[in-house]
C-alpha cells in the first residue's frame, strides 16, 4: 500500500532565472550535463557523485527543470550502495571550523570571503538535497519531488554566488572552508527523521537567523550586490526549511514520536546541539516552526 505523505512543495522552476551556467571554469567552452530523464533517484545520485562545482550545479537544476517537466519521476524502492562522500573539488582546503578566519566586511578581500563561505554552504546544500533523493527509499513521491526542487534551488544560489566571486576577480575554492554540513549529513545517513530533524531544521534554519545581520553588514560597507543575492537565499530558503518542517511533522507521526520531545532525544544520539537565540521569529515561524518550539529553545 502507498503511504501518502504531505502534499509537494510547487516543484523548481526556471523561468526567469539565470541559465544554466557551462561545466567547468566561467567562461569554458564545456557543455553542461545532458537533462536528465527516466528515474529521478538515479539522476541525483549522479549528480551527487560530480565533483566539478558548476558540473554538479548545472546538474541539479537541469533535474529541477526535468521534475517540473514531469520528464523525472522517483522510484522509491530503487536501491544504492551506502556512498559517504559526494563528489568534491581539490579546492577549497577543508580544514577545522575554529582554522577558518573571521570575514571581517570592511575590505574587499574580507566580503570576498565572506560571500566565498556562504557559497560553500550554497554548495554543500545542493549535495545535501540530492543525498536525500537517492538515499532514502520508501518513501512517498512527494518527499523526492520536495528534495529535488531544493537542490535545484541550491544550485542556483550557488551559481549566483560563484559569479559574483568571479566580477571581485576570485572563484570558489579561493578561500579555506570546513565540513561541519556534511559531518552531520553523515552521522544522519541511516535515519531520515534525523536527517531532516538536524540538518533543514537545525543547520540550515539558523541561515534564517544570522542572514539578515550579514546583510546588515554588508549593506553599511556599500555591498548592495551581496546584500541583494543574500536576500534571494533568505527568501529561498524559508521555503526549505518549510519542507524539512513538513517531513519532520510526517515522520514523527508515522514513526510514534512526539514532535517536541523527540527532537533532543535525536539531537543528543547525533551530538547536535539545540538551536541558539536569538531567533528571526517571522522566518522561522513562516518556515513551519511552532511558538512552543521557539519558547523552549529561547
Amino acid at each position: 500500500m502507498r503511504v501518502a505523505g504531505p502534499r509537494a512543495a510547487p516543484v523548481y522552476r526556471a523561468m526567469n532565472e539565470p541559465p544554466i551556467p557551462p561545466a567547468g571554469p566561467a567562461g569554458s567552452s564545456a557543455a553542461p550535463p545532458p537533462v536528465p530523464v527516466g528515474e529521478l533517484r538515479a539522476a541525483a545520485r549522479a549528480a551527487w557523485d560530480f565533483a566539478e562545482p558548476r558540473a554538479k550545479a548545472a546538474a541539479a537544476r537541469a533535474i529541477g527543470e526535468a521534475v517540473a517537466a514531469a520528464a523525472l519521476r522517483p522510484d522509491p524502492s530503487a536501491a544504492f550502495d551506502d556512498a559517504t562522500r559526494p563528489g568534491r573539488p581539490d579546492a577549497p582546503r577543508l580544514v577545522h571550523p575554529r582554522d577558518v578566519p573571521q570575514r571581517g566586511v570592511g575590505s574587499d578581500e574580507g566580503r570576498a570571503a565572506l560571500l566565498h563561505a556562504i557559497a560553500h554552504i550554497e554548495f554543500n546544500a545542493i549535495d545535501l538535497a540530492l543525498d536525500a533523493v537517492w538515499r532514502f527509499g520508501g518513501l512517498p513521491e512527494a518527499w523526492y519531488l520536495d528534495w529535488a526542487g531544493v537542490a535545484a534551488e541550491e544550485a542556483l544560489h550557488f551559481g549566483l554566488l560563484a559569479d559574483e566571486l568571479g566580477r571581485r576577480g576570485r572563484a570558489y575554492g579561493d578561500f579555506d572552508a570546513h565540513d561541519g554540513l556534511w559531518a552531520m549529513a553523515l552521522r544522519t545517513r541511516g535515519d531520515a527523521l534525523a536527517r531532516v530533524a538536524l540538518v533543514p531544521r537545525l543547520m540550515e534554519a539558523r541561515g534564517l537567523d544570522v542572514t539578515p545581520q550579514i546583510q546588515a553588514r554588508l549593506a553599511s560597507a556599500g555591498d548592495e550586490a551581496g546584500r541583494a543575492i543574500l536576500q534571494r537565499i533568505l527568501d529561498d530558503e524559508v521555503g526549505h526549511v518549510a519542507i524539512g518542517n513538513r517531513w519532520y511533522a510526517w515522520l514523527c507521526a508515522r514513526e510514534g514520536v512526539d514532535p517536541l520531545g523527540g527532537w533532543d532525544a535525536l539531537a543528543r544520539r547525533h551530538g547536535a546541539s539545540s538551536p541558539r537565540p536569538p531567533f528571526n521569529r517571522d522566518a522561522r515561524l513562516r518556515a513551519g516552526f511552532t511558538e512552543a518550539e521557539l519558547a523552549k529553545w529561547a
